[in-house]
């Protein structure tokens, strides 16, 4: 068998020798470079498998629980729609598909316009897919849809621990909706799923693209400096008020226009708890702050409270919710045009989701826009926090039989079990039993049975797993 490492080898020996270089070894060469998968990419074990599977089987359940129908897409999008300039710095993170048919002088002539040697790409979010989507299906689709999306993203990221080249994305949308109700029904279902993952507690930060705006012009600062204050200000919980004045004063921001922000962030303030409501929003922001947009932020926490209420009481008070309305929630995706929020649960310091309204990035495809919101659960990182479990409902047998079984019978013992309901793995009896068992324990299995040549199904003993 070829060496994991010959590939990197047999390289180095032709740099090193001043031979031309050569085509890259293949598998027919016996000379391969790794058996690892891909930097930033995974490979998982069967029960790391059937256990994302079991939380991506709730979080299916959930959605459609509440009115959201399951769509699916192309891994890839046509380049110059992933590089439209709607998604921000994801775009430049796409993996790009080299075109069909070029040779080495197409490639030599197109070498400083990348964009001339690649028509396709892999999507780097499913927010994009679902615009060009509904765009495309329109008219099959009813004037509000909902749309759940759980599948595959691919982005260029320096992998690190939390952060990977392949990465699955759980989203939600509702498109044709301009209302607090379609933000209010988003984060219903998403606080539902949280609760049902077990993971009770999770609260969601909300704020507006639309009173980052206001805010930032009632400051003084520029509009061609906005995109590098919001920068810094998406940085308060790391730097603290200290630390953004200090980088924007370094960024060369508008001197008059940080020292108005200094003052706001060191304002005096009482220490009363004001629950999420007008009340909140208002004392949160500069003075003046825009009446539509206070009450568009105040109708999704009255909505979101009415529908978390189970008591039977006639009615709900915005308080009664986990939301949180924080003015410096920025949220970097460029296509956010009103309300963005971010999932967090008390178990850990950063966001488990997050997402907004994107109501012009539709009538880029359409001419038209149609108002549209989505929330995405990080499903890469939600997974580590749900404790494993079995499913109780579907049996897992393992049947262990001796060497001289036939095998007719073994497949008829597995073929009764299966017909009962249960899953079934055949395993051949070894001398370290208790190896074999703890296996199949650590894959989800619950129960085994010993087979010898007499058994048959009525005197099949079927044990549980300890």
């Amino acid at each position: 068998m070829p060496s994991a490492h010959c590939g990197s080898v047999c390289e180095s020996s032709r740099r090193r020798s001043g031979r031309p270089s050569a085509p890259r070894p293949t598998w027919k060469d016996s000379c391969v470079a790794s058996v690892n998968p891909p930097r930033g990419m995974r490979d998982f074990l069967p029960a790391e498998k059937a256990r994302r599977e079991r939380v991506l089987a709730v979080i299916r359940e959930r959605y459609r629980a509440h009115g959201f129908d399951e769509i699916e897409t192309p891994v890839m999008e046509e380049h110059g729609r992933l590089h439209a300039g709607i998604g921000g710095d994801n775009e430049k993170l796409a993996y790009n598909v080299l075109k069909r048919g070029l040779d080495a002088d197409a490639i030599r002539a197109a070498a400083d316009d990348p964009s001339e040697l690649t028509d396709l790409g892999l999507r780097y979010d499913l927010t994009v897919p679902l615009a060009r989507f509904y765009a495309t299906n329109r008219g099959q689709l009813p004037p509000v849809f909902r749309s759940i999306q759980i599948a595959p993203v691919w982005r260029a990221e320096r992998p690190q621990k939390g952060r990977y080249r392949q990465f699955m994305q759980c989203d939600i949308d509702m498109i044709g909706d301009a209302s607090s109700r379609a933000e209010a029904e988003l984060i219903v279902a998403t606080l539902d799923t949280l609760d049902t993952l077990g993971l009770e507690g999770g609260s969601v930060r909300i704020n507006d693209r639309r009173v980052l705006d206001w805010m930032l012009d009632s400051l003084g600062f520029l509009v061609e400096e906005r995109p590098g204050v919001l920068i810094t200000i998406d940085k308060l919980d790391k730097l603290g008020p200290a630390g953004i004045v200090a980088e924007l004063r370094e960024r060369g921001a508008t001197p008059a226009a940080v020292d108005v922000f200094d003052a706001f962030l060191h304002r005096p303030q009482t220490l009363e708890y004001n629950a999420y409501g007008e009340r909140q929003i208002r004392k949160a922001l500069p003075e003046g702050a825009p009446d539509d947009i206070v009450a568009h932020l105040v109708g999704i926490g009255e909505a979101v409270a009415a529908a978390r209420t189970t008591d039977g009481a006639e009615a709900a008070i915005p308080g009664d919710i986990p939301l949180v309305f924080d003015p410096f929630l920025v949220r970097g995706m460029g296509y956010y045009t009103g309300t963005i929020f971010e999932l967090a649960h008390p178990s850990v310091t950063y966001s488990l989701g997050g997402g907004g309204r994107y109501d012009g990035m539709i009538g880029r495809f359409l001419g038209q826009d149609v108002p549209a919101v989505g929330f995405s659960i990080g499903f890469e990182r939600l997974v580590d926090l749900v404790e494993g479990q079995t499913d109780a409902a579907s049996p897992a047998v393992v049947l262990v039989h001796d060497r001289d079984v036939p095998d007719g019978q073994l497949l008829a013992l597995k073929a009764a079990l299966i017909a009962e309901g249960s899953r079934v793995r055949l395993e051949q009896r070894t001398k370290n039993l208790k190896a074999l068992l703890e296996r199949a324990a650590s894959d989800g299995y619950t129960a085994f049975a010993p087979v010898t040549a007499d058994t048959t199904r009525e005197a099949l003993e079927v044990k549980p797993l300890a």
